[in-house]
């Protein structure tokens, strides 16, 4: 699965993803990939991919130590992609609650990023999605197809309306473990999975082509 227009694609490095996985992903999918925290190389990228792993409030901390919630919201006031993983989608939103501590996000979404209630946590292994029949990120993929989970906590809520007509609602996709959680949503330039598409195989690969896609 390789794209026949190479898209230049940052994976931000502020010390809390994957990065190495993520970018052997991108790159198998024919992206021009590098890992850098430099913040004109991340501005000037088609796409920035911002990882996560770890606790909200750490990731959090580092990311404002790197300038990445700077980066991220200047870049989506100019309409450049964004795309976030794991805890990287959950730092879009509101705030997250662990362990009774409160931590404000990027309030990009309105909620709130919480423990996920289910008889086995964390959730770890492979799930499916109920996404929209007009996703652009789940383009090409069957309903039945898996994908690789690794969180205790999710976005159990959807709350964000608009009402403006001529905005695009977002596209929001759901899983279930324990309790139905948000995991990815399709925004105008922000795009985030709760799930990891460099964990997860041929499906991965296809979602991953998809955002390229649209850079």
């Amino acid at each position: 699965m390789v794209m026949t227009t190479s898209k230049k694609v940052v994976v931000f490095d502020y010390g809390f993803g994957n990065v190495r996985s993520a970018e052997r992903a991108l790159a198998h999918v024919g992206a021009d990939v590098e890992i850098t925290r430099d913040y004109e190389t991340a501005m000037a990228a088609d796409g920035l991919l911002v990882p996560g792993v770890g606790a909200f409030s750490a990731c959090m901390q580092g990311l404002k130590e790197a300038r990445g919630d700077w980066i991220i919201g200047r870049r989506l006031s100019g309409g450049r992609p964004v795309m976030g993983i794991c805890v990287g989608m959950q730092i879009l939103f509101e705030r997250g609650i662990e362990h009774g501590v409160e931590t404000e996000g990027l309030d990009e979404w309105p909620g709130t990023v919480g423990p996920l209630k289910a008889d086995v946590v964390p959730h770890m292994g492979w799930n499916t999605v109920d996404a929209p029949a007009d996703s652009q990120l789940f383009a090409g993929l069957d309903a039945g197809s898996r994908y690789y989970f690794v969180h205790s906590y999710a976005a159990h809520d959807w709350s964000l309306e608009v009402t403006n007509p001529a905005i695009r609602a977002p596209r929001v996709t759901f899983s279930t473990h324990g309790e139905r959680f948000v995991s990815a949503v399709e925004n105008g330039a922000l795009w985030a999975t709760q799930f990891h598409p460099e964990k997860s195989g041929d499906a991965g690969a296809q979602l991953l082509t998809n955002w390229i896609g649209t850079l």
